[in-house]
């Protein structure tokens, strides 16, 4: 009896034993992928990618208009939750496709980049590039019916669950053929799309704006003078007159429509034409293409602040800019600066300091704008098209806007209104080097106490008797600090500088020193005479710093400066300084920690008397508290409960207070000071051995 062979894919899963097979590669068909991330084509399921869909529609009819074919377009919000897009355009093919052998129509709505506006055969400059626009609207809804005006007749596909056929008397019956609805002139053309969104897939609470839709539909009328718009709701509960709008003027008319208060200066429109070469695959091969780029500006300044910026391409708002903004805000600085401010009065004093030069947000202080640019195939970064990506577009808005901008501020735009906007500009600059020179007076005095806390003070939400401010050694102490501590009760201040030698320095040199000033003010109570103990902010003072040479240095300097200035602190016993290990080692559970090399020594004998051998002990030397991590911080430093504080007192300080006084000797500046001490303190060396 013969028996069967296991098949090759069978003992290839059995032998890798993960059930990564070829069984597991899954190929999304259709609309299937759509469905599985509806984000990637519209953004979310919120009422964002909502209406999302209705925009696709939207677009694809105010590309028959831009394209010179509609004149009309109509959006209807109906009581039964469908939404309905119409315009008078040429309406969607009907004939065979001849790859596909079903209707153009049916291919539209059920192929992933089917369209025609990819090479620039039915559109020049379109939209909805992407060829999805229509497919995904039909993926995401649970029934859709689109009827075509073409041909002398009206024509009619629907769809059910993303599956094509006929209605009759209301009854779906699934097919390819498309449904002669009536009979109509043979001149009259159009499409109309009514759908209603799947809400298994939409979120709850999900819903379609009328507001954002005439906002939108308005915005569109701007880019297409002539056309028409229409936006009906019909909902339940609606109590919106149908709106209706037009626009002869275009990009003038929506800044126009956009500039309140005050006019600074007329619209200055700008336009112009450039060629660029794309590389871009043509049947299957990449080849250089020269692509037409139209450039249109619309821009006015009004006497207020804010800025009304609008941005497309083709027919779509890019609402995060793109290369086209990119373009524009370079050409308007540069215009601004090398032009119209060029040598002016007001920003001459500025300019010997050389902060004479306007910032973006200078020039577009109570500036009304809107740019359009028309070229084909453009390259959006992802699928919402609401940030142009292709680059040579950047140049040729560049040198447009600037050439032209250039001409109107050199003269050719009323004097009166290049005079306005000159002024209007200049004290932007003016107000800005004047309000950042206050800010960084502000911050200043935050930091050297005069207002305010310190701005490097992390503070804690509870002061009191059990608060306490720990003081660390720079900033890489402060950052696992600040993360390891207890943001309750006890709170940070990094010193970012050298703190004054309080015993030898001048009561100003002391009010001077930024250090000095960051910790009065952080504990409250004032200084020197002044000083009241009841008045602090902490219950404790714990001074954190590295365990060598520079971290003595400032933990005298610190501790002087308490004796000298806040001695009420030290009296009562409320200064403490932590002591970080200088070794660690960890056995099983067990954290050991040695302050010295002796302590260490004296740990690793004890732990050595039975058969642990000393090579198998680890013990970490930290060099700094910036190359602790956090939990050995806060464990060793800041954590109640494990760490290890000590107590200074008022001989402490004393003593602190020479230590400083010896390491300015020895470390500072005054050399003839140190070559003395030297001198005076090596008697037991033969002086002609010295090099002093």
């Amino acid at each position: 009896m013969a028996t069967r062979a296991p098949s090759r894919k069978a003992s290839s899963a059995r032998a890798s034993g993960n059930g990564y097979d070829a069984d597991a590669i899954q190929t999304l068909e259709g609309l299937e992928a759509v469905r599985k991330r509806p984000g990637m084509y519209i953004g979310g399921t919120g009422s964002q990618g909502l209406m999302h869909l209705v925009w696709e529609l939207i677009d694809n009819a105010v590309d028959e208009a831009a394209a010179g074919h509609a004149t009309r377009i109509d959006v209807t919000l109906h009581r039964d939750q469908t939404v309905e897009v119409a315009d008078n355009g040429r309406g969607i093919p009907i004939d065979e496709h001849a790859k596909r052998k079903v209707s153009a129509l049916e291919v539209v709505f059920t192929e992933l980049h089917a369209g025609g506006k990819f090479g620039g055969g039915a559109y020049g400059a379109s939209g909805g590039l992407h060829g999805v626009g229509a497919s995904v609207v039909n993926a995401l809804a649970s029934r859709l019916v689109a009827q075509v005006d073409r041909d002398g007749h009206t024509w009619e596909l629907a769809f059910r669950n993303r599956v094509a056929g006929q209605l009759d008397n209301g009854k779906f019956k699934a097919g390819h053929g498309l449904r002669k609805v009536k009979r109509i002139s043979k001149t009259k053309t159009g499409t109309r799309v009514r759908f209603l969104p799947d809400r298994e897939l939409f979120d709850a609470e999900a819903g379609i704006d009328v507001d954002e839709v005439c906002d939108r539909v308005t915005r569109s009328c701007y880019l297409v003078p002539g056309l028409k718009v229409r936006v009906h709701d019909k909902r339940s509960g609606s109590r919106r007159e149908a709106f209706e709008f037009v626009s002869r003027g275009g990009l003038t008319d929506l800044v126009n429509d956009l500039s309140e208060g005050d006019r600074a200066s007329e619209v200055i429109s700008l336009s112009g034409i450039e060629t660029f070469t794309e590389r871009v695959p043509v049947d299957g091969k990449m080849r250089d293409v020269e692509r037409e780029c139209i450039v249109d500006v619309s821009l006015r300044w009004v006497k207020g602040f804010d800025t009304s910026f609008q941005s497309f391409v083709n027919t779509i708002p890019t609402d995060q800019g793109g290369t086209h903004v990119a373009g524009f805000d370079r050409a308007l600085t540069r215009a601004v600066n090398d032009v119209l401010l060029k040598d002016a009065r007001k920003l001459a004093k500025l300019a010997k300091a050389n902060k004479h030069r306007a910032t973006k947000e200078d020039i577009q202080e109570g500036l009304v704008a809107a740019l359009k640019i028309e070229f084909p195939e453009p390259q959006f970064r992802g699928q919402t098209k609401q940030e142009l990506g292709t680059p040579a577009v950047e140049k040729i808005v560049y040198d447009i806007v600037k050439s032209g901008l250039a001409d109107w501020f050199g003269g050719s735009g009323p004097k009166t209104h290049i005079n306005a906007v000159r002024e209007k500009i200049a004290t932007a600059v003016v107000n800005r080097v004047a309000s950042k020179q206050v800010l960084e007076n502000r911050r200043k005095a935050a930091s050297m106490g005069s207002t305010g806390m310190p701005d490097k003070l992390a503070d804690c939400r509870v002061h009191g008797p059990d608060s306490e401010l720990v003081i660390v050694e720079g900033d890489s102490a402060a950052g696992p600090a600040k993360l390891g501590r207890n943001s309750e009760n006890t709170a940070i201040l990094p010193l970012r500088g050298k703190v004054v030698n309080a015993g030898k320095a001048t009561l100003k040199q002391v009010l001077d020193n930024a250090e000095a000033q960051s910790l009065f003010t952080a504990i409250g109570a004032g200084q020197g005479k002044d000083f009241e103990l009841d008045n602090a902010r902490y219950g404790r003072i714990i001074i954190l710093c590295d365990a060598d040479v520079d971290g003595s240095h400032i933990r005298c300097l610190l501790l002087t400066l308490i004796h000298e200035y806040m001695r009420p602190l030290l009296e009562a016993g409320r200064v403490y300084a932590a002591q970080p290990p200088l070794y660690s080692c960890r056995v099983g559970e067990t954290l050991h920690r040695a302050f010295t090399e002796e302590e260490r020594d004296a740990i690793t004998a004890e732990l050595t008397k039975g058969r642990r051998k000393a090579t198998n002990l680890t013990w970490n030397r930290f060099k700094g508290l910036g190359e602790m991590n956090v939990d050995e911080l806060a464990e060793c430093a800041l954590d109640r409960d494990s760490r290890v504080l000590r107590r200074l007192t008022m001989e402490d300080a004393k003593q602190a207070k020479e230590a400083a006084r010896l390491f300015d000797v020895l470390m500072g500046s005054d050399v003839a000071q140190r070559r003395g001490y030297l001198i005076r303190n090596s008697a037991l060396l033969d002086p002609g051995a010295l090099d002093i």
